[in-house]
């Protein structure tokens, strides 16, 4: 069976267009030259090969596991097992079994092959840089293959394209990371700003506060003493210990005069009363 091959368009002044995967039309079988092969395993191969032919791909796979099970370096086995299953768009899965092929086989011409759907496969997953080995490989056992001379140069194109674009990404990243650092050092600035301007509304509050303290400590001072004057005034306005009042002093004064007029009263009506109207009768 043939290989798949990676197919372009190219437009003028051989810039790159587009890419279009197809299978050549028809299954021509390499020359090769196994060992040890029996006809049995033969005859699993051919009817795998019939089965691919009417692109039932599925049961074309069982028939070449069978005979890779009876043989598993049977080398053509494996490269039209790979072949279905890469039909199959299983790609990653039919990697093996082209591996198996480029160790094993003793026909160059199909470790060619091999190599080059192993660069098809490393393709279809744009790892450019494997797929280029895997045909500079191919190119070495097959050196006028045109199909994967062709394919090389695409992937070494890819791969280049590849390279600028992860370029201009990192690049654009950098000046993004130092366009966030400046944006960055930008807010940690108003930040650091703000933080000061805090800070001094701070230390403005507290030299206010201690301002306001030392006016309201004044303040209270003034009103003890105010209040000191007061009871002082209050305490002389008071009457000391023993020490009557003027208007005590005059109702004294006037309870005694009273109690002195009573007591002359008093005395004057005992005396009044002890005198006796003894006349005596002039006879």
């Amino acid at each position: 069976m043939m290989k798949k091959d990676i197919k372009i368009m190219i437009l003028k002044n051989g810039l790159l267009f587009g890419i279009m995967l197809f299978p050549w039309v028809g299954f021509a079988q390499k020359k090769t030259q196994e060992v040890e092969i029996t006809t049995g395993q033969k005859d699993l191969v051919r009817e795998g090969n019939d089965l691919y032919k009417k692109k039932n791909f599925v049961d074309a796979e069982v028939k070449y596991k069978k005979a890779i099970k009876e043989n598993p370096t049977y080398a053509k086995a494996n490269y039209n097992l790979g072949n279905a299953i890469y039909e199959q768009n299983r790609f990653k899965e039919a990697v093996p079994f082209y591996e198996v092929v480029t160790k094993t086989a003793k026909d160059e011409s199909l470790k060619a092959s091999s190599f080059h759907n192993l660069g098809n496969l490393s393709m279809k997953q744009k790892q450019y840089a494997k797929a280029i080995e895997a045909y500079k490989n191919s190119l070495r056992l097959n050196p006028k293959d045109e199909e994967t001379r062709y394919n090389l140069a695409l992937a070494q194109k890819l791969l280049k394209d590849q390279q600028k674009k992860d370029k201009n990404k990192d690049k654009n990243k950098d000046k993004n990371k130092d366009k966030n650092q400046d944006k960055n050092k930008d807010q940690n600035k108003d930040k650091n700003k703000d933080k000061n301007q805090d800070k001094d509304k701070d230390k403005d509050k507290d030299q206010n506060k201690d301002k306001n303290q030392d006016k309201n400590k004044d303040q209270n001072k003034d009103k003890n003493q105010d209040q000191k004057n007061k009871d002082q005034k209050k305490k002389q306005q008071q009457p000391r210990p023993n020490q009557l009042t003027k208007q005590q002093q005059k109702q004294l004064l006037e309870a005694m005069n009273k109690e002195e007029n009573k007591t002359q009263k008093k005395v004057n009506a005992k005396k009044a009363k002890g005198r006796k109207l003894n006349q005596e009768k002039d006879w």
